[in-house]
């Protein structure tokens, strides 16, 4: 059976890493970048030993894996895909691992602001980003505090604007968002709510109620946008994604789709995409399997991480404001927070504290929200209680 993997990034390679594993020949890798793949989490949380760019760990050996190799276009009747060197590769099976692109502001000019997505992308904003420097950074998700606190800690001035009126408002309760916004102010970051851009020029970003700012640097940091133009120009079903059933499968027989490109039907969510490191792993090695005949549905929770200043920052599960939050404080300062629903079901949670001291918390918490688990509020809120013992008495509801 011959398998094509559209995308290189976390998704298309774990699946085609896996199809080898599980005995397969005939994997091709299409890889539009020119680059071999790359960890993207670096991007804007660069090590001293590799920098912004780090290459993905991992041996390709009994993959064609084609560099610099972009499909244009997909023939789900022929099992064809045509390549932008006019070359024609046939397939039995197809992954589209296409990921997602930076989303831009609704303006008419951008030239000025850069975006993060890429390592071009990385290259072009730390080329930049100049000691003494003014940077302003539109949108306070978790890729703009996380390039806030790397610029501020290059010794630039840093503003952060966002239209909302508080910092990760999807991503995580309001209480650590405030945490994390208290450290950034700590360190000299300063933050602009309910504010819209007006304008983007080669120095400076004009808000909308007339403020000019300073700006050596602009990134704008306001989410991602699907890459689905390849499937849609191929029929295939799409809507805030690529469309996909439990197992991974698109509209079209015989092609799949995984990684922030696909909108899946979860059993728990229902249909959504899920922008993470770790579901473009899972859902990776989940497509293989399932190209390969599994009638699995894909189940895994949403899992994520955020390393900003001494802080590290992880949640699973999806915030809802209007559920009941229980606190837990640690003795180290950090904070847990778990979200349980009307029948008092762990839902979700989500840690701050200094380093990873939250993660194995944050590990036993996925494993009692995956097991449906009544928790009392009292125990949740009791540093002392340990969720191992709750995990041992957890019963299915």
């Amino acid at each position: 059976m011959k398998h094509v993997i559209i995308g290189a990034g976390e998704a298309g390679l774990r699946a085609a890493i896996a199809l080898r594993g599980a005995g397969e020949q005939h994997i091709i890798l299409l890889n539009g970048e020119t680059l071999a793949p790359y960890e993207r989490p670096a991007l804007s949380k660069p090590t001293n030993d590799h920098g912004y760019h780090r290459p993905i760990d991992a041996d390709v050996s009994g993959i064609d894996a084609r560099i610099g190799t972009l499909a244009v276009d997909i023939n789900p009747v022929a099992r064809s895909i045509r390549c932008d060197d006019g070359a024609d590769i046939f397939y039995d099976r197809l992954l589209l691992a296409t990921g997602a692109r930076a989303r831009k502001l609704a303006m008419p000019d951008m030239t000025q602001a850069l975006t993060l997505r890429t390592a071009s992308d990385a290259k072009a904003i730390y080329a930049k980003a100049e000691p003494g420097g003014n940077a302003v950074i539109i949108g306070a998700g978790l890729i703009g505090l996380e390039m806030a606190a790397e610029l501020n800690s290059r010794g630039l001035t840093v503003t952060v604007v966002e239209a909302g009126p508080r910092a990760l408002g999807r991503a995580v309760p309001a209480l650590l968002a405030g945490m994390i916004v208290e450290r950034h102010g700590e360190a000299g970051v300063r933050f602009l709510f309910d504010q819209s851009v007006q304008a983007i020029g080669p120095k400076t970003v004009t808000l909308g109620d007339g403020t000019i700012l300073p700006a050596d640097l602009t990134i704008v940091a306001i989410g991602v946008e699907p890459n689905v133009e390849l499937a849609s120009g191929a029929g295939i079903s799409c809507e805030n994604g690529i469309l996909t059933d439990q197992q991974l499968k698109t509209s079209e027989d015989g092609i799949y789709a995984a990684g922030d490109c696909a909108a899946i039907n979860h059993p728990r969510y229902g249909t959504m995409r899920f922008e993470t490191w770790r579901n473009a792993v899972d859902q990776g090695s989940f497509a293989a399997a399932a190209m390969l005949g599994s009638t699995e549905a894909f189940t895994a929770l949403p899992w994520f991480w955020s390393d900003q200043y001494n802080l590290g920052l992880q949640g699973v599960g999806l915030h809802k404001p209007e559920r009941t939050t229980i606190r837990r404080d640690l003795t180290d300062g950090g904070v847990l927070l778990f979200e349980l629903d009307e029948d008092g079901i762990l839902q979700a949670a989500y840690g701050l504290a200094k380093g990873n001291l939250v993660a194995k918390d944050i590990r036993l918490a996925e494993k009692l929200i995956e097991r449906n688990a009544v928790i009392a509020p009292e125990n949740l809120a009791d540093q002392g209680y340990a969720l191992k013992s709750a995990l041992k008495s957890s019963a299915q509801v």
